[in-house]
């Protein structure tokens, strides 16, 4: 399993509705009246969208508060994440990380540079100096999947001066940066330094609820900006895409709702998680909880789940990790009691 959401693999496993936790999108659903919208714009799709997507960037620009010539956008995280790779001499990664950093860079031909987070995900920047060259590109989820941690704002800086001292790229993968606790905002800390040498990637997919619209968006430098247009595919963002990118960033009560809910199943989720001895649940600031299994392995965890009805996200295919972790996303109140109802069960089996 190299990414979560493959539910159609196991349909025939469970005589019945299974649930999801292997994918991490706002148990919310899209913002409302979203469907209305996508359905009174049918008729843009007779003719071409905007190829420079004005609108929609200008919607963007007021959400992330930068400028439009800062932002950019694609279809879904992954194609801004390969078009930033096809700039770069080599691509830094630190393991465990997003499986599409390696294979964007492995695609485009480029060396791939893999370096190991602390024993408690923390990054050591001594790491760095003598790794990174003129042209690298250093890619960082921020928070990062699947360990669900953001990067400390001070550890950032020094990260980020690190690299323009070294004439390389940063760039930021923060797909699930509404989930987190409120503390510093990547694009206003680095509004001063006119994100020189760096990109900030988000998306609709996982804080929309969005992951079929492939919306991508971000913020850069204007030079940056300029180079990802040359090698970017021409009309990649569809009008249905466009369409609810002018829309589901204004809904401030949806945003704010989500947040509190994600919050409080995020803080349930690892209470309950942290009372159990077979089983190390991680701290997190994301809307999905990394777990180390101190008795089992991944295969009959995930069975064992699979069984009652519910698909969790197997870890061994995150390099880094072997086949004693798993990845749990967050959901309704009432299917999180019955994870842990399972994780209970499964302590007792233990």
């Amino acid at each position: 399993m190299e990414h979560g959401g493959d539910l159609i693999s196991y349909e025939k496993c469970y005589r019945g509705e299974l649930i999801d936790y292997s994918s991490n999108i706002n148990p919310l659903g899209p913002p409302s009246g979203l469907k209305d919208i996508l359905m009174s714009s049918f008729d843009s799709l007779q003719v071409y969208p905007d190829i420079k997507y004005r609108e929609l960037k200008a919607s963007l620009s007021n959400y992330l508060k930068c400028q439009v010539e800062n932002t950019i956008v694609g279809n879904g995280a992954v194609e801004l994440i390969d078009n930033f790779t096809a700039l770069a001499n080599r691509v830094l990664v630190y393991i465990p990380s997003f499986s599409e950093y390696e294979k964007r860079a492995l695609i485009h031909g480029k060396e791939v540079i893999r370096i190991p987070y602390n024993s408690d995900y923390g990054i050591d920047t001594r790491d760095l100096k003598g790794i990174i060259e003129k042209g690298d590109m250093l890619i960082l989820g921020n928070p990062n999947n699947p360990t669900g941690l953001r990067i400390d704002k001070t550890e950032l800086l020094i990260i980020y001066n690190l690299i323009i001292k070294s004439e390389a790229y940063l760039l930021l993968d923060e797909a699930f940066f509404e989930f987190c606790p409120e503390d510093y905002d990547s694009i206003e800390l680095f509004r001063q330094y006119n994100y020189e040498g760096l990109g900030i990637i988000r998306a609709a997919t996982k804080f929309f609820a969005l992951p079929g619209i492939r919306l991508g968006y971000g913020c850069t430098s204007r030079f940056l900006a300029r180079e990802i247009s040359e090698v970017q595919l021409p009309w990649s963002i569809n009008s249905f895409a466009e369409s609810a990118g002018k829309y589901i960033f204004n809904d401030e009560e949806y945003i704010r709702e989500s947040k509190d809910y994600i919050d409080r199943e995020r803080k349930y989720i690892f209470r309950e998680l942290s009372k159990l001895s077979s089983f190390k649940a991680f701290y997190t600031e994301a809307n999905y909880t990394l777990i180390k299994l101190l008795d089992l392995d991944e295969e009959y965890v995930f069975d064992f789940f699979l069984q009652r009805g519910i698909v969790i996200r197997k870890c061994s295919s995150f390099p880094g990790l072997d086949n004693t972790y798993i990845r749990v996303a967050i959901k309704s109140r009432e299917d999180n009691k019955r994870l842990i109802e399972i994780f209970n069960e499964l302590e007792i089996v233990v």
